[in-house]
């Protein structure tokens, strides 16, 4: 009975294995449905990024569509660009829009005060509101939080709204039509976004290497200077850029606040090349801009290699 028992318990298994094919398919079909779910992914994935890249071109090309066409328009003869089917490159490309330009406006004197009023403004900026971003960051009290509303609260008024006051103010100063003026106004209206930006890069710099610095001895000025302000050195560098790039490509205030023609920026100048009744002389006007575009694009180009370098040093310290 033992052997009877032990037979039918001993076949009975192997001929379920023989015979089931309900657990072969389930064996089966376990590979090829990770095997779709992962082609599925797969394709979702790479259509996914390659409407990501689509989107990034179509932006890049909305974007250096404009330069592209000044660039054009700065070579055209007068023949080509009052042509009704218009080229994107030149057929009889001249540098004669160019030296027109020199010759009916002083775009280098232009160029060095605009250079002059960006640089300076740029730097007084970054030298007040680094110690302010400084204690915003690090003492949050209710006068901080006061002084960020502020700083948000000011981007918000209009440059039509504050021009009068403003010239009455440099008026009594005797400012008005004065390069030191325009660069107190630049100092002023660039200093709340700097001071915004500033105060969220020294946020992010750990706490724990001022109290270490702290422990060695050192007082809040050498902490700032020797700690927190070289993992600052991205942050300020592109406040800095932008604090440059907004007083280089400003125009109202310069337009209000500056009648001498010597003392006139760039972006001001170009304006002398719309004639009397509003029609431009479109080839000069279009050198002279490219030749007002070039400084900034070369300029951000230069430092954004080392914002990025900056960036990762500053990441290896942390």
């Amino acid at each position: 009975m033992n052997g009877s028992e032990s037979s039918s318990t001993g076949h009975t298994p192997t001929a379920r294995r023989r015979t089931d094919p309900t657990r072969t398919r389930r064996r089966g079909a376990a590979p090829t449905t990770r095997r779709t779910t992962t082609r599925r992914t797969t394709t979702r994935r790479t259509a996914t990024r390659a409407g990501q890249y689509t989107a990034l071109l179509a932006y890049l090309a909305f974007l250096a569509f404009p330069f592209l066409w000044l660039l054009s328009t700065a070579f055209k003869p007068p023949r080509e660009l009052g042509s009704l089917h218009p080229t994107w490159i030149p057929e009889a490309p001249t540098l004669e829009n160019f030296r027109q330009a020199f010759a009916e406006q002083s775009l280098w004197a232009a160029a060095g005060n605009s250079l002059l009023a960006a640089a300076v403004s740029a730097l007084l900026a970054i030298a007040l509101a680094t110690p302010m971003a400084y204690v915003l960051a690090r003492f949050r009290t209710r006068l901080a939080r006061a002084a960020t509303g502020w700083v948000v609260l000011s981007q918000a008024f209009p440059l039509v709204l504050v021009i009068i006051p403003l010239f009455l103010i440099l008026k009594g100063l005797h400012l008005v039509d004065s390069r030191t003026g325009l660069i107190l106004v630049y100092v002023v209206w660039s200093l709340p976004f700097a001071l915004w930006m500033l105060t969220g890069y020294v946020r992010a710099v750990p706490v724990e290497l001022e109290e270490a610095a702290a422990v060695d001895g050192a007082g809040r000025l050498r902490t700032l200077l020797s700690v927190t302000a070289p993992l600052l050195a991205p942050g300020i560098v592109a406040t800095a850029l932008f604090a440059f790039l907004t007083a280089w490509n400003e125009f109202f205030f310069a337009l209000v606040l500056l009648k001498s023609p010597g003392k006139q920026t760039l972006p001001v100048v170009l304006t002398h090349f719309l004639g009397t009744e509003g029609v431009a002389d479109l080839g000069p006007l279009a050198a002279a801009a490219l030749l007002a575009t070039l400084p900034s694009l070369l300029l951000f180009a230069v430092i954004q290699r080392r914002i990025t370098d900056g960036m990762l040093a500053g990441a290896v310290k942390n």
